[in-house]
C-alpha cells in the first residue's frame, strides 16, 4: 500500500485505514505468540478405539477410525510413545510417525517369537500409552481399547458323530426321524454353518440350521432296508471364501422295518382253444402285487368256486413270472355245459401278514363249434386286360369261401406284384401302374391271407397288345451343314425313329411338316433328306429349321412324333468385289503436301462382306502416289515441286480383291495445276452397288422371318393339346338301393377329348374311393355297375374318384368326384355301445339326478333305426328316459342297506312293420364316494425367503394340501410347472421343494414358482395350482476390507489455486470382485472439511474453496474408502495438505504516518528516522526493499534500500523547514 507522507502530514487518518492497520497489528501479535508460547502437550483423545484380527501376522497395525497421536505445537519436539500397561503378553508395540505438525501413534503386533492373538482366549486389550518429549519435561497419557476381531479359524464339530434310527416302512411323509447337532466356537457369520447331505438324497431332507432329518419320500423295504447317510456341517464363512472343505462329518444309519401293504390283483384273458389242441388252454391269468420282495411274491392262485367236478386246474407255465394258465384235468363233456363254466379265482402272496386278492369271476366258454374248411373260390385265376389299361382298372376278385371275419388278402412280394394292388378287405385286384407289353406280356401273381400259410391262389394276368407307343426319334434334334454350291439331289442327312409296338403298329414312315416351300425333300421310308433345288447363301436364309414327322401304321389311330431339323447353308466365295464409284477425275495443286489425302476408293464384297484389299495396277510407275491397301485412301508420296516431272496428268488404274476374286478395274485421272485448287475437285460415277446389296439382304431377311413364323406352327393332329373332359351331364351324386344285385348298371359316364386319334381316345377308371370294391366302371364305355354286394350298414356313402385318361403322349387326364349314396333296408337290431355299463355314485345322490346314459345305435334309418329304452329289472330306485337312455335316481339310496345294483336295460327299435329288433345290456350301479374335490393348498400361496448361500439339496419349502376324497382321490402328487432350468425340484409325494442349483442374489432376486397338486382320482383326476414366491436374500459376500497402501499421505497446493484444482489422488484396493470390490471415496473428517472435495470414483481431491495461507497454512483430511457390499466395509487414510505461499500481499509499515524531525544544520548522513515494515507472505519478508517515491524533490533525504531502512538527511544549511 502506497502512503503519501506529505499529503497526510498534519492530518488524521481515515477510519477505514485505521481499521486495516489494527487487523494487521493483531495478526502480527498472534504470529509472535504462536512462535514463542507452547499450546500444550496432550493426545487428541483421552481414549481411542482400535481393532485387529486374530491370527494377524507380525507387524500388523491396528486400525482406528480416528487419528491417534499428538499435535506438534512445537515442530522441534522429539516425541516417543511407549505402552505402559495392558499388554502383559507383549503382543503389541507402539510406534511414532511424524507427518507435518502431527505425531501419529501407531500400534502394531510384534514380530519374532511373540504369541499369536486368539480371540477365543482374549478378545479385548486396554492399553495405557505414554507420550513424552525427549529432552523436555513434557508427558501425555491416553488409553487404546483394542478389540480383537474374529477370524473363521474354527470349524463346526458334531457331537456325537454317529446316529442310528429305526423307522417303519409306512412312516408318513414329513415325519422328523432324527436330529444331528454340531457347534462352532467362532462368532457372527464365522460361527454360522449349514447341515446338508454329502450325496444327493431324495428320500430324506435335513434342515440346514437345525439339523432335523425328515422323511421326504416313500420307503420300500424290499428295495432298500437301510440307508447310510453322511451329513456335513459346512462353515458359512468357508463357503464365502470359496473353500468347500468339510468342517465335520456325521453318519446317520436309518433302518427300515418291513410291512405287507398291498393285496394281489388278478387279470384274466379268456381263450377258445382249437379242437386239435392236445392240452387246450382256456384262460391266461396274470397276478400282480405292488409290494416288493416276499410281500410281492405270489404263493398260489386257486379255484375257490365254480368247479365242483374239479375239471380245471391252474399251472404256472407262462412266459412271465406270475402268469398262470387254466387247463382241463380230463376231457370235458361240453354238451353238459352248453353255456360254459363260471370259475372263481383267488390269489394269496407270501407276505407277512399274508394278504388275499379279491375273488375274480372267469367265464369259460364252450369251444364246441362246427368248423367248415376254407378255400379260395378258384385255385387259379386267368384274366386278360388291355395294354391301354390305366391305374385302377379291375383285374380280378379273389375270395375265401366261407369268408371269415378279419381276413386280409395280400399279394406275395415280387417284381411283378408291384404293378398291381389288392384291397386287403375285399380281395379286389386292380392295376397300380401303366402296363407295357414290350416290358412284359404275362404276369404271375400269388394271393395269400392271414388265415393260414396253406391258403393261396394263383392269378395269371395276360396283356392284350395295343398301339400304345409313339415313334421315338433316336435324337432329340438333328442338324447338318451344306455348302450353297452342292448340286440338286445331294443327300444332306438321315433321320431315324423307332416304335416299340409290334406289327404294323411299329411300322414307320417320314414326312416334312412345313407350310413354306423348302429346297429339301425326304424319303418317306428311309428318312434321308436331300436338296430339291439350287441353294444361294446370299439370297436365301443362312439356315433352314423345319419339322420331320414320323408316323406308325397302327389302328384304330396312328401315333406320330416330330423332331426339329436344322440345316445350315455354308457360304462360298463366289462373288467378286464391286466398286461403289468409278471413273474418278480431279485436280491437285503442284504444291500439294506429301502425305496429303487426295481421294479414297471403296469396294464391297457381297460374300459375307469380306474385307477388301486395294492396289494400283498401272499409272504410278514413278511412285508419286500411295494407295492404302486396307482403307483405299490415295495419298501423295513424293513432292511435285522440283521433281522434274514434265507430265501434269496422271491416270491411275486401280483394282480390289477379296483374296480370291478381283474387281473390275476403275480409273482415277489426276491433273496437276499451279495455284490454289478447291478442296472439292474430284468427281466420280456411282455404280449403285450398295443399293443392290441392301436389296439382297432385305430379301434374305424376309426369308428368315417367314421361316421363324413357321416355328410357331403346331400340328393339331400329332400334338396332344387337349385334356379329356367330362360331359356336362356328369352327375354330382347317385343313389343306389342296398339290395341292388351284382352286375346291375348304375349309370353311364360320358367324356370327350377334342384331340384327334389316340390323343382324343378316352378310357375310364375308378382311381379312388372304391374302398369296399363294390363298384366297377367299364374302361371303354364308362358304364358304372355293381361289382360286389352293397351293405349300407357298413358304408352308406362312397366318394368315387372317376378318372379319365386320353391315349396321347404325353398322356393327359381329368377327374371328378361322384357321390354314391346307398339306401337302407331294415336288417339290424339296436346295439349298445358297451357290453355292460357300470357307474359309481354318491349314496347321497338326490332324486332325479341323472347318473349315466346308456346308448344303443341301430344302423337302420327312419323308424327302423329309432330306439326306445326300458328297465326290465323290478326296482324302485332307478328309472330310465325311454328316448334318451338317461338313467336317473327315482328313490332314496342307502349304501349301508345295499351297496350296488345290477339293472337290465332293454333297447328296442320302432319298426312299423315286420319284427321289431331289441337287445339287453346289464348296468351295475355302485354307491361310493366320488372324487369331487380338488386338492386345496394350505395356505393358498407361499412366500419363502431363501439365503443365497444355502447348500444344494436344502428343502426351502414344504407344500401342504388338503383333499377330503377317499382312496386315490385323496392321494396328491406335486409337480413344478416351471423349475427355472432345473434350479428347483419338488418331491412329487411329499411336496418338498429343494434347491437343485446354487442361487446367486446378484443374478436374480426373485423366483415365482408355479406348483401343481394333482390327485389320483379316477376316472378324472383333479388338480389345483399355487404359487411359491421365492425371495433370494443377499448374503454378505464382502470378504475383504478396502485398504490404502499407506496410512497417511502428504500433498500441497498453492494458495491462489482456483476452486476445483486437483491436489492429489488417493487410491485404495479391494480384493473382492464385482460390486463388493467397487470403492467409493468420501471426506468425513478433518480441518479441511468444506475446503476440499473428492471424486467418489477416482479418489482425486480437489479444492472446494479459496485458500489463504496467511489464514491457514495446512489442513488435515480423513478420507474414507467404502465398498458397495451388502454390509459395506471401509478404511481410512489421513491426508495432510500444505498450502504453499504465493506473493499475494503488499508489505505494511509499522505506522501509517511518521512524524520525524531533524536539526536544520545537521550534518550529512544524519539518521532522521528508521522505517519498519513486514510482509504477510512468509517467503518475501527477507526480500523487502525501500525507496522514497515522492516529497523529496531536492533529494535532501536518502533511504537505505536494504536491511536498515533509515532516512538520512542531506540538507544544506537553512534550505527547507
Amino acid at each position: 500500500m502506497e502512503v503519501n507522507m506529505g499529503r497526510w502530514s498534519g492530518s488524521r487518518l481515515p477510519s477505514s485505514c485505521l481499521a486495516l492497520l489494527i487487523v494487521k497489528l493483531l495478526a502480527s501479535i498472534c504470529q509472535v505468540a504462536h512462535g514463542t508460547t507452547p499450546l500444550g502437550f496432550h493426545f487428541t483423545h483421552s481414549t481411542y478405539n482400535a481393532t485387529v484380527y486374530e491370527n494377524s501376522a507380525a507387524r500388523t497395525y491396528v486400525n482406528s477410525q480416528t487419528r491417534m497421536g499428538i499435535t506438534l505445537a512445537d515442530l522441534s519436539w522429539d516425541i516417543k510413545y511407549r505402552i505402559v500397561s495392558g499388554d502383559d503378553e507383549g503382543f503389541f508395540k507402539a510406534e511414532e510417525v511424524i507427518i507435518a505438525d502431527f505425531c501419529f501413534l501407531r500400534i502394531r503386533t510384534k514380530g519374532g517369537n511373540s504369541a499369536i492373538l486368539n480371540r477365543e482366549i482374549q478378545d479385548n486389550y486396554l492399553l495405557m500409552v505414554k507420550g513424552s518429549v525427549r529432552g523436555e519435561d513434557l508427558e501425555a497419557w491416553t488409553k487404546v481399547n483394542i478389540q480383537v476381531l474374529d477370524m473363521n479359524d474354527l470349524r463346526p464339530l458334531f457331537s456325537p458323530t454317529t446316529y442310528s434310527v429305526t423307522i417303519a416302512e409306512s412312516t408318513p411323509l414329513r415325519t422328523s426321524i432324527a436330529q444331528v447337532t454340531a457347534t462352532d466356537a467362532d462368532i457372527g457369520s464365522n460361527g454360522e454353518f449349514y447341515y446338508y447331505f454329502k450325496n444327493k438324497v431324495d428320500l430324506f431332507s435335513v434342515h440346514p440350521t437345525s439339523g432335523v432329518i425328515s422323511l421326504s419320500g416313500r420307503l420300500n423295504y424290499d428295495e432298500k432296508n437301510r440307508y447310510d447317510l453322511e451329513i456335513l456341517a459346512v462353515d458359512r464363512g468357508m463357503k464365502l471364501y470359496g473353500n468347500n472343505g468339510v468342517s465335520s462329518t456325521a453318519k446317520l444309519y436309518v433302518h427300515i422295518e418291513r410291512i405287507n401293504e398291498h393285496a394281489p390283483t388278478i387279470n384274466v384273458v379268456t381263450h377258445i382253444p382249437f379242437p386239435s389242441d392236445k392240452e387246450p388252454t382256456y384262460a391266461v391269468v396274470n397276478v400282480d402285487d405292488l409290494d416288493e420282495g416276499a410281500n410281492g411274491e405270489i404263493e398260489s392262485v386257486s379255484i375257490v368256486a365254480g368247479d365242483p367236478l374239479e375239471q380245471f386246474f391252474l399251472t404256472k407255465e407262462g412266459k412271465w413270472m406270475n402268469e398262470y394258465k387254466i387247463k382241463e384235468r380230463k376231457p370235458i363233456d361240453w354238451d353238459s355245459f352248453p353255456y360254459g363254466c363260471n370259475l372263481t379265482l383267488q390269489a394269496k402272496d407270501k407276505g407277512s401278514p399274508q394278504k388275499f386278492s379279491a375273488v375274480k369271476l372267469v367265464h369259460i366258454a364252450s369251444p364246441k363249434k362246427e368248423s367248415i374248411p376254407m378255400n379260395f373260390e378258384k385255385e387259379a385265376y386267368d384274366v386278360s386286360i388291355s395294354e391301354f389299361s390305366p391305374p385302377g382298372v379291375v383285374v380280378a376278385v379273389v375270395k375265401l369261401m366261407p369268408e371269415p371275419q378279419g381276413v386280409e388278402y395280400r399279394l406275395s412280394p415280387s417284381e411283378e406284384a408291384e404293378y398291381f394292388k389288392i384291397n386287403p378287405n375285399t380281395g379286389l385286384i386292380t392295376t397300380a401302374r401303366p402296363l407295357k407289353i414290350i416290358e412284359k406280356d404275362l404276369y404271375e401273381l400269388e394271393v395269400y391271407t392271414n388265415k393260414g400259410d396253406d391258403l393261396k391262389a394263383q392269378v395269371t394276368v395276360r396283356l392284350e397288345d395295343a398301339n400304345d407307343h409313339t415313334p421315338e426319334f433316336q435324337q432329340l434334334s438333328y442338324s447338318s451343314f451344306v455348302n450353297e454350291s452342292v448340286p440338286v439331289g445331294s443327300s444332306v442327312l438321315a433321320v431315324s425313329a423307332v416304335d416299340k409296338d409290334r406289327g404294323e403298329n411299329g411300322y414307320i414312315t417320314y414326312s416334312i411338316a412345313s407350310l413354306n416351300s423348302l429346297p429339301f425333300i425326304i424319303n418317306q421310308f428311309t428318312g434321308v433328306i436331300s436338296t430339291s433345288e439350287e441353294l444361294d447363301f446370299e439370297s436365301s436364309p443362312e439356315s433352314y429349321r423345319f419339322i420331320v414327322r414320323a408316323s406308325d401304321w397302327g389302328s384304330p389311330y396312328r401315333h406320330e412324333s416330330e423332331v426339329n431339323v436344322t440345316i445350315y447353308i455354308g457360304n462360298v466365295n463366289d462373288n467378286k468385289p464391286l466398286f461403289e464409284k468409278v471413273a474418278c477425275q480431279g485436280v491437285i495443286s503442284s504444291d500439294f503436301p506429301v502425305g496429303g489425302h487426295i481421294t479414297a476408293v471403296s469396294a464391297i464384297d457381297i460374300d459375307e462382306l469380306e474385307l477388301v484389299k486395294y492396289k494400283i495396277i498401272s499409272g504410278n510407275e514413278l511412285g508419286i502416289f500411295y494407295l492404302n491397301p486396307d482403307s483405299g485412301v490415295l495419298q501423295l508420296k513424293k513432292s511435285l515441286i522440283n521433281s522434274g516431272i514434265k507430265n501434269s496428268n496422271f491416270g491411275l488404274k486401280i483394282t480390289a480383291t477379296d483374296g480370291e476374286n478381283f474387281a473390275d478395274a476403275m480409273f482415277v485421272n489426276i491433273s496437276v495445276v499451279h495455284g490454289k485448287v478447291s478442296s472439292k475437285t474430284f468427281s466420280c460415277r456411282e455404280t449403285r452397288v450398295a443399293q443392290r446389296l441392301a436389296e439382297k439382304l432385305l430379301k434374305k431377311a424376309k426369308a428368315n422371318v417367314k421361316l421363324n413364323l413357321e416355328d410357331g406352327f403346331l400340328d393339331f393332329y400329332s400334338v396332344n393339346r387337349q385334356a379329356p373332359h367330362f360331359d356336362k351331364s356328369f352327375p354330382t351324386d347317385a343313389k343306389v338301393s342296398e339290395d341292388l344285385p351284382v352286375g346291375a348298371t348304375i349309370l353311364r359316364i360320358k367324356a370327350y377329348d377334342a384331340d384327334s386319334g389316340f390323343n382324343g381316345r378316352v378310357v375310364y377308371t375308378i382311381s379312388d374311393g372304391n374302398v369296399d370294391s363294390c363298384f366297377n366302371i367299364d374302361m371303354e364305355t364308362g358304364v358304372l355297375n355293381v361289382l360286389m354286394p352293397l351293405d349300407r350298414e357298413k358304408t352308406e356313402l362312397y366318394l368315387l374318384n372317376i378318372t379319365i385318361y386320353d391315349l396321347g403322349n404325353p398322356q393327359k387326364s381329368a377327374w371328378r368326384l361322384l357321390t354314391v349314396t346307398v339306401e337302407d333296408a331294415n336288417d339290424n337290431k339296436p346295439v349298445f355301445l358297451q357290453d355292460s355299463y357300470s357307474v359309481n355314485i354318491l349314496e347321497s345322490t338326490s332324486l332325479g339326478t341323472e347318473i349315466i346314459q346308456v346308448e344303443a345305435r341301430d344302423k337302420d334309418l327312419g323308424s327302423n333305426g329309432e330306439v326306445t329304452y326300458s328297465v326290465l329289472t323290478d326296482t324302485q330306485q332307478f328309472a330310465i328316459n325311454s328316448s334318451t337312455g338317461m338313467v336317473y335316481v327315482a328313490d332314496q339310496l342307502d349304501r349301508e342297506s345295499k351297496a350296488n345294483y345290477t339293472l337290465k336295460i332293454e333297447a328296442r327299435d320302432k319298426a312299423e312293420s315286420g319284427h321289431q329288433q331289441f337287445s339287453v345290456v346289464p348296468l351295475k350301479v355302485f354307491l361310493d364316494d366320488v372324487n369331487d374335490c380338488s386338492p386345496a393348498f394350505i395356505p393358498s400361496s407361499y412366500n419363502v425367503k431363501v439365503l443365497e448361500d444355502l447348500p444344494v439339496g436344502t428343502v426351502i419349502a414344504w407344500l401342504e394340501t388338503h383333499d377330503p376324497d377317499l382312496g386315490l382321490g385323496g392321494q396328491v402328487r406335486y409337480s413344478l410347472v416351471n423349475d427355472y432350468n432345473g434350479r428347483f425340484e419338488i418331491d412329487k409325494a411329499s411336496g418338498a421343494i429343494r434347491l437343485n442349483k446354487e442361487l446367486d442374489y446378484e443374478k436374480q432376486q426373485f423366483y415365482n414358482l408355479t406348483v401343481r397338486a394333482k390327485d389320483k382320482g379316477r376316472p378324472v383326476s383333479l388338480s389345483s395350482v399355487s404359487f411359491v414366491e421365492v425371495e433370494v436374500v443377499d448374503v454378505n459376500e464382502n470378504l475383504y476390507t478396502p485398504y490404502f497402501p499407506d496410512f497417511a499421505v502428504i500433498g500441497s497446493v498453492k494458495e491462489n489455486s482456483r476452486i476445483g484444482t486437483s491436489v492429489l489422488q488417493v487410491v485404495a484396493r479391494d480384493e473382492d470382485s464385482g460390486r463388493d470390490g467397487e470403492i467409493q471415496y468420501s471426506i468425513r473428517d478433518g480441518t479441511g472439511l468444506g475446503r476440499f472435495s473428492i471424486d467418489e470414483e477416482t479418489g482425486v481431491i480437489y479444492t472446494a474453496d479459496i485458500l489463504d495461507r496467511e489464514t491457514t497454512r495446512s489442513y488435515w483430511l480423513t478420507v474414507y474408502a467404502t465398498d458397495h457390499g451388502v454390509v459395506p466395509l471401509y478404511t481410512t487414510i489421513e491426508v495432510y495438505i500444505e498450502v504453499e505461499d504465493v506473493n499475494d500481499n503488499a508489505p505494511l509499515t509499522s505506522e501509517p504516518i511518521y512524524y520525524p524531525a531533524v536539526m536544520e544544520n545537521s550534518p550529512k548522513d544524519v539518521s532522521v528516522i528508521q522505517i519498519q515494515a513486514q510482509d504477510p507472505d512468509s517467503s518475501t519478508n527477507e526480500k523487502l526493499t525501500y525507496r522514497i517515491t515522492s516529497g523529496n524533490p531536492q533529494n535532501f533525504f536518502v533511504i537505505n534500500p536494504k536491511t536498515v531502512p533509515s532516512i538520512l538527511a542531506q540538507l544544506p544549511p537553512v534550505q527547507q523547514s
